[in-house]
């Protein structure tokens, strides 16, 4: 039914069309306005073509003088960014770069490890242990047995003289191979007993008895050997370059039990200066030592300071009781001369400068009424025999007399921090040094060539 009413409606459709088809055609007064409109539509695109070309050279300006402006302004830009972005950051976690992070640390951990690894497995062969034993008398135990009533009551044995000495073991301190013939350097006051034996045991676990080929009096330093040849070395570093903070690694017998034990720290001070004892009633001064964190025990004395290269920076000589983690070392630049001398089968000369003195500071000054409070005052001491000036010394021959006042050497003022002893004791035996010296009311500068301390 649709079908056949749309055909009759094409069908008219078509009729109507030809029947009208002159009336259809376009007449003149239409051209004329179809004309006049198509001319309004040409104008009405050029206009529009005029107006895009400004609109798009204004871009254009724009983004010129957007750019210029921008880069003048991106440093203030950056510094807004960075700031926000720092205040953001605190409330939006940041997982990536801490797994960064973590894995850069972690590799940082394991290089540095393995590089203190590699110092103690080379090091440690050429550290060794020293046992010191004497003969002293033995004894006899009674009443040891926990059934007898002596034993119950008293609870320890009674103890008497036997019949004759054994030797035994009386302590214990670390060295290290400071040539491939058996010199070993170790600290004065591990051997300075000389009626006692000592006993050097290597990485291996092989003994050796051991002699003194010298003991610095000055410094904690001596040199022992013992016989045989092709034994490891460690070589020695330059202790006036270190930085605080630098890794430092100590190995050594400590508590005389545990042989090469090994501890890791750094270089916590320099130039440090104290007096320490020995335990067994003897005192030292001990000046320009390097201070560590690294553990350094009873038996630690004498062992090596290393640092992350493997090169010896120090000796170990002392700890502060009653404190963790403060060890002292004594700076390997200091024991080179005697390791020199000894090598060379040299006497180990210390220069004499030939004074008594008091230290000046502002009591001494204001109670001695001295124009200085600083200088190395010349004084007699409490016996006849304490002579302020030796007869005969460098200082005798230079003139100095009692009540002097030496104030300077080299052009080093003294003070309680660096004493007279302190500074001649880093010259040789015929060095020449000067002497700025307060002398009867005037100033004067002096020379004296050391000479050699006489036991």
């Amino acid at each position: 039914m649709m079908n056949i009413m749309q055909l009759n409606n094409e069908k008219d459709f078509v009729k109507n069309l030809s029947n009208s088809g002159k009336d259809n055609l376009p007449s003149k007064t239409e051209e004329t306005k179809k004309k006049k409109k198509n001319e309004k539509g040409r104008g009405y695109f050029l206009n529009n073509t005029v107006i895009t070309v400004i609109i798009l050279m204004s871009i254009a300006i724009s983004s010129l003088f957007g750019a210029v402006f921008g880069f003048m302004s991106g440093g203030m830009a950056s510094a807004f960014s960075a700031k926000f972005g720092a205040k953001l950051s605190k409330y939006i976690p940041i997982m990536e770069s801490e797994n960064v992070d973590k894995k850069i640390n972690k590799q940082q951990i394991i290089i540095e490890d393995s590089e203190i690894i590699e110092v103690v497995e080379k090091s440690s062969p050429a550290v060794v242990s020293i046992n010191i034993s004497k003969n002293i008398p033995s004894y006899r135990n009674y009443f040891n047995n926990p059934e007898d009533l002596f034993y119950q009551f008293f609870g320890y044995d009674v103890q008497t003289p036997g019949d004759g000495d054994e030797e035994q073991k009386v302590g214990g301190g670390s060295g290290f191979f400071i040539s491939s013939d058996g010199m070993i350097l170790t600290n004065r006051h591990v051997v300075e007993d000389q009626n006692a034996n000592y006993t050097v045991v290597t990485n291996d676990g092989k003994q050796y008895k051991a002699t003194v080929l010298a003991r610095d009096p000055v410094r904690d330093a001596a040199v022992i050997k013992i016989e045989g040849t092709g034994f490891p070395t460690l070589p020695l570093g330059d202790s006036d370059s270190l930085k605080i903070g630098q890794t430092t690694i100590a190995i050594g017998n400590s508590l005389g039990e545990f042989a090469n034990s090994v501890s890791r720290g750094i270089v916590s001070g320099l130039k440090r200066n104290l007096s320490a004892g020995s335990g067994f009633g003897t005192s030292e001064r001990l000046t320009d030592i390097i201070q560590t964190d690294a553990a350094i025990n009873p038996g630690n004395s004498g062992g090596p300071l290393l640092d992350i290269e493997g090169k010896v920076i120090g000796v170990n000589v002392a700890i502060a009781q009653g404190a963790q983690n403060v060890g002292f070392a004594l700076p390997i630049n200091q024991a080179k001369r005697v390791i020199e001398q000894a090598k060379s089968g040299k006497k180990i000369a210390i220069p004499f400068l030939g004074v008594r003195y008091v230290i000046v500071n502002s009591s001494v000054q204001k109670e001695a009424q001295l124009p200085f409070d600083y200088g190395a005052l010349v004084l007699r001491g409490n016996k006849l025999t304490e002579l302020a000036v030796v007869p005969g010394s460098p200082a005798d021959k230079a003139g100095i007399v009692e009540n002097d006042i030496i104030l300077e050497v080299e052009g080093e003022k003294l003070d309680q921090d660096n004493q007279l002893g302190d500074i001649i004791s880093r010259y040789n035996v015929g060095d020449e040094i000067t002497l700025k010296v307060w002398h009867k009311g005037e100033i004067k500068t002096v020379k004296v060539t050391l000479q050699e301390l006489k036991n």
